[in-house]
């Protein structure tokens, strides 16, 4: 049972010059926290001081989680040439990068001091996903660019498979979707499954001027989720084992047919039910099931969180002595020294979905 008299209410992050918080992982038994920023990985401890951190990416790094069964640090890394890629190689003074998408394993124990090197030393692996490049770079039968809307990968997260109760742990990886409220076939979040033990196995070291492919025959499994169209899709995915759904936090979609909400849980508790699926006509896919959460929008029946944090960090903790679930979310910001972020507890909150702990 997680003790949360032992936790504090607030983490400083620090700021750093590398891009926004993209997303946290938190090791309660190490009291250490992991932040995403952009192209880095920073590290520091439950007082805000800082640990170390691993640089040198050329490529956006973005929602992370923590394994607890091996102590790795997995998240979404994207190589692409796009505006948001074009930006990352303009502030590295670089032309350009071979596209591909990969998810990062980090150890995260072995990073000790600052501006370790991603590539050199010996801190990040990876494994490459092959259905996701051959997405972002494909075409969709109504011609439009990019199948599915895909702009790459954002959330990961590392939990059970929805309606299973065997207890294996897989890692889901959610596509980022376009804004582009002319098409139709871009209106569910897509994600990916895979075991966490092939990407662990088949994660190599990266050489970013020749991009490595292994893990491109790993085994996986693809997912739809109908939301409506979102910005950049799922920005953050995690398994909340206090209410046993799958919090996905995003950036509002603009499509006026739709609720927009920030946030979106998947079922835990329903297996996927193959159906149609919306916009792309003939063709079927595994759909998850959304779980209530503390809006319902009556025209289309979809139910979310009119929640506004969670899309740049949120860790669930799981339930305190007193039964509640708990979370670390992150309230990200901006000053003089660069990007920056406060990592708040947090507690399930029936009206607001989750609310800030107050001592």
């Amino acid at each position: 049972m997680l003790n949360i008299h032992s936790l504090p209410t607030s983490i400083p992050s620090g700021s750093y010059p590398y891009g926004h918080c993209q997303g946290i992982a938190v090791d309660t038994q190490k009291r250490v926290v992991y932040y995403s920023y952009t192209t880095a990985l920073v590290k520091t401890d439950f007082d805000g001081n800082f640990l170390g951190s691993v640089i040198g990416l050329l490529g956006h790094l973005g929602c992370i989680v923590r394994r607890p069964s091996d102590g790795l640090v997995y998240g979404s890394l994207e190589y692409k040439n796009d505006a948001i890629g074009q930006g990352i190689l303009k502030r590295a003074n670089a032309e350009s990068v071979e596209n591909g998408f990969y998810i990062a394993v980090f150890d995260g124990d072995r990073i000790t001091r600052a501006d370790m090197d991603a590539e050199r030393d010996g801190i990040m692996t990876a494994a490459y996903l092959a259905p996701v490049t051959d997405d972002y770079l494909g075409t969709a039968e109504n011609g439009r660019p990019h199948i599915h809307g895909c702009s790459g990968i954002d959330g990961t997260a590392i939990g059970p498979m929805p309606g299973s109760d065997d207890k294996k742990e897989w890692l889901f990886v959610a596509y980022g979707v376009y804004s582009d409220l002319d098409r139709r076939d871009n209106d569910h979040q897509v994600l990916l499954r895979f075991d966490p033990d092939d990407i662990k196995n088949s994660a190599a070291p990266l050489s970013q001027d020749h991009m490595h492919r292994s893990g491109a025959d790993m085994a996986y499994e693809r997912y739809f989720v109908y939301t409506g169209n979102t910005a950049y899709g799922v920005q953050n995915l995690e398994y909340d084992p206090g209410r046993d759904v799958y919090l996905m936090a995003v950036y509002r979609g603009q499509k006026p047919e739709f609720p927009n909400y920030p946030m979106y849980l998947v079922d835990a508790k329903t297996s996927p039910v193959r159906a149609p699926l919306a916009g792309i006509d003939g063709k079927e896919g595994e759909l998850f099931t959304l779980a209530p959460g503390n809006v319902c929008d009556e025209k289309t029946g979809i139910p979310g969180a009119d929640y506004p944090y969670g899309a740049t960090g949120i860790a669930a903790l799981g339930k305190g002595e007193d039964g509640v679930p708990y979370y670390y979310v992150s309230y990200d910001g901006h000053d003089d020294g660069g990007w920056n972020t406060t990592v708040r507890l947090c507690r399930a909150d029936a009206e607001t979905w989750i609310a800030a702990v107050q001592r």
